[in-house]
């Protein structure tokens, strides 16, 4: 019979490593593939990387059991579908108390995202669940007396905005503004942050002619002028982020953070998918943790260093839509990076070792 051991494998991305830890950068965990790494894996390739927070699009117990008593912070999700039953107080105190309760405080979670860009979804019922579904998950965490550890929030796409150049004159959708008046009032009284899917490669493709690719993704450029602030964007997530701002001063609030909960870059797209290359992908998320090292600030709130969770730790082979779908990944899910963005990180691999000694890796 053979004997197996544990090896680890060392895939290193040339370059000097960038330094993650305590840069504030977390890292988006998606897992609709089929052919990912276990958890436990993922959590070495992490601590290998020095990245300390992640965020799940669900409660997956095999992954916040397998990170119990690591230093990650864990943003978990409840997904749209959920949201009607999280507006009974009964219901969320359950959901709490069989997918949240048992993992702290072991595990270290942080917030849970009631839903993911439910306004792109057109669905007015889930428009009217959102808050209430919040609202009433956040009263359940504080019976519980979770409030003070765990905080409630929502992830929304940009596509809630009507106007959102120049950054100081970003406003919200008319249609959504009854919604968003609640969300933003929540946020305001229970102190949790703005979270926003922010992607600029989605400006891009959409306007390849327009938009400088070098404006996009963080390289020397002319950049843009703010015309009623004077404010200058050397990048556009930047002005993308202050514009939410704006938005949100227009509704009565300048007390409410804003979070990147996802941003990134295809390293591969269909044919009509512009820019969607490996050496672009390296560029943006390159470019972005290099800002983040240095604690950058946007030109509307000099104070506040943006905070940014990257899409995504694998590529997704199962993913609908478009190739770019499939291909966030900094990743493959053997462990070997995409793209070199001077990070060096260790997924370990199985060995097995026969009886002639012959010795066959598998990742």
């Amino acid at each position: 019979t053979s004997i197996c051991v544990s090896l680890l494998f060392l895939w290193c991305l040339s370059g000097s490593p960038i330094q993650i830890l305590g840069l504030g950068v977390g890292i988006n965990y998606g897992q609709i593939a089929n052919n990912l790494p276990s958890p436990s894996r993922v959590a070495y390739l992490l601590k290998s990387l020095n990245i300390s927070r992640m965020k799940l699009y669900d409660a997956d117990p095999n992954v916040l059991v397998t990170f119990s008593h690591t230093n990650v912070d864990f943003i978990i999700g409840l997904g749209n579908e959920y949201l009607p039953n999280m507006t009974d107080p009964i219901k969320a105190r359950n959901w709490l108390q069989q997918r949240v309760q048992p993992h702290l405080p072991q595990t270290r979670i942080t917030c849970i995202t009631m839903g993911n860009e439910v306004f792109k979804t057109y669905d007015h019922q889930l428009w009217s669940n959102l808050l209430p579904a919040m609202q009433t998950v956040y009263n359940a965490l504080v019976d519980l007396g979770l409030d003070k550890q765990v905080t409630v929030t929502s992830a929304h796409s940009l596509d809630i905005l009507s106007i959102s150049f120049p950054p100081s004159a970003g406003s919200f959708r008319q249609d959504l503004s009854e919604y968003l008046h609640g969300i933003l009032n929540f946020h305001a009284e229970v102190k949790s942050p703005f979270l926003i899917n922010a992607y600029p490669y989605f400006a891009y493709k959409d306007s390849p002619n327009e938009v400088p690719l070098d404006y996009v993704l963080f390289q020397p450029n002319q950049g843009t002028v703010d015309p009623i602030t004077n404010l200058k964007y050397d990048n556009m997530l930047y002005a993308q982020v202050d514009a939410v701002y704006s938005a949100i001063k227009a509704m009565g609030h300048t007390d409410i953070k804003v979070r990147i909960s996802e941003t990134g870059w295809p390293s591969r797209g269909d044919d009509d998918e512009a820019g969607a290359t490996p050496e672009n992908a390296g560029l943006y998320n390159g470019n972005l943790l290099k800002r983040i090292e240095e604690k950058q600030s946007t030109p509307a709130k000099p104070n506040v260093p943006v905070d940014v969770y990257v899409f995504a730790l694998f590529n997704e082979n199962l993913k609908p839509g478009p190739a770019s779908e499939r291909n966030y990944g900094l990743y493959y899910p053997n462990g070997t990076p995409v793209y070199n963005i001077g990070v060096q990180g260790y997924l370990p691999g199985m060995v097995y070792i026969s009886p002639s000694t012959k010795i066959v890796s598998k990742t």
